[in-house]
């Protein structure tokens, strides 16, 4: 059995590294002959066709467990095909020391309640095999730091394969001035976290231009497109520098907003100065930059602004368009 199942894995590996376009479910499974053995043993078609996707599932889960990188593309007509680009399943040959062993242990860790945490762990083990040194334990330099991500969004690990694959995705979002989602077209370059939350920065095919997006306004499922990219992609994507100019981190002017007592901690750290009024409430100067007004409304009725009168208005807006929706 354990020969059958290697030769079998060993069929499907080479069925993908030698295909120039994705491979759908049928053609595979018409390709090798142990997935058609395994179709005509079930009872009716129904169960043939079970046994079969329960038979693949497992051997691709087996083979991304060894290390194969394998593509899921999905056409114009909704139909899933794999591949296995040779390009994306070649490494150069891996030496590493044992500074750069504890790092990769260290980031390892963050994944520990993540999906990633058997992937991470088992590439750990790979990279034992490509030549980690002997006796260098990845996770003992930095013991006593045990740093987490969390990772709540459903949409963040179709869109770290994407990024990793090159391929371009559709969702449904929904901006924080929208009362209903729309429809984006985007090639994603990259994902970070900042302040808590999930950000992808990607090209808007829609609108041509570059733009992040918070994965929490993504609604709906993330639909991966087998085209290639159109724009070029930055040799640094800086989706951090990008979402702080967008929060106002690089704001060169002033807003002064009324604050709740004992609330809004995060703006009582970027505060200028702040001044008790009494009655529960400070007067706060913040620094005012493009998509402050975002920020405030996160925190409802603890926050008023006084000055600018833009700010004011756009910060209204906002929440008109919330109570709308």
């Amino acid at each position: 059995m354990a020969i059958a199942k290697a030769e079998r894995l060993m069929n499907l590996a080479l069925c993908l590294l030698g295909t120039r376009r994705p491979l759908s479910k049928r053609e595979l499974r018409d390709s090798i002959e142990a997935y058609v053995e395994a179709a005509g043993t079930g009872s009716g078609a129904a169960g043939s066709d079970d046994s079969f996707n329960r038979m693949f599932e497992r051997d691709k889960d087996d083979l991304r467990e060894l290390g194969l990188v394998i593509e899921t593309v999905e056409n114009l007509d909704g139909e899933v095909g794999y591949l296995a680009r040779r390009d994306s399943n070649s490494l150069p040959p891996i030496t590493l020391d044992a500074e750069e062993a504890a790092a990769l242990g260290l980031a390892a860790k963050v994944w520990q309640q993540a999906r990633l945490a058997g992937a991470a762990s088992g590439a750990l083990q790979k990279l034992r095999a490509a030549g980690l040194p002997e006796g260098v334990d990845p996770y003992e330099a930095h013991g006593a730091l045990e740093p987490r991500i969390p990772v709540h969004e459903a949409a963040f690990e179709p869109l770290m394969l994407a990024c990793r694959d090159r391929r371009p995705v559709v969702f449904e979002y929904r901006k924080a001035t929208a009362a209903r989602p729309e429809p984006r077209h985007v090639e994603p370059w990259a994902l970070e976290c900042w302040r808590g939350h999930w950000y992808l920065a990607g090209f808007d095919r829609d609108r041509g231009a570059e733009r992040v997006f918070r994965l929490s306004r993504i609604t709906g499922k993330v639909r991966s497109r087998g085209a290639a990219f159109t724009a070029e992609v930055p040799d640094v994507v800086t989706v951090r520098e990008t979402v702080a100019s967008w929060a106002g981190e690089t704001a060169d002017r002033s807003a002064l907003i009324r604050l709740r007592s004992g609330a809004g901690y995060p703006l009582r750290a970027k505060a200028s100065l702040v001044r008790e009024l009494g009655d529960g409430w400070d007067e706060l100067e913040i620094p005012y930059g493009h998509g402050l007004d975002a920020w405030l409304v996160e925190f409802g009725p603890d926050v008023v602004v006084l000055e600018p009168a833009e700010l004011r208005a756009d910060v209204v807006d906002r929440l008109r368009a919330v109570a709308k929706g």
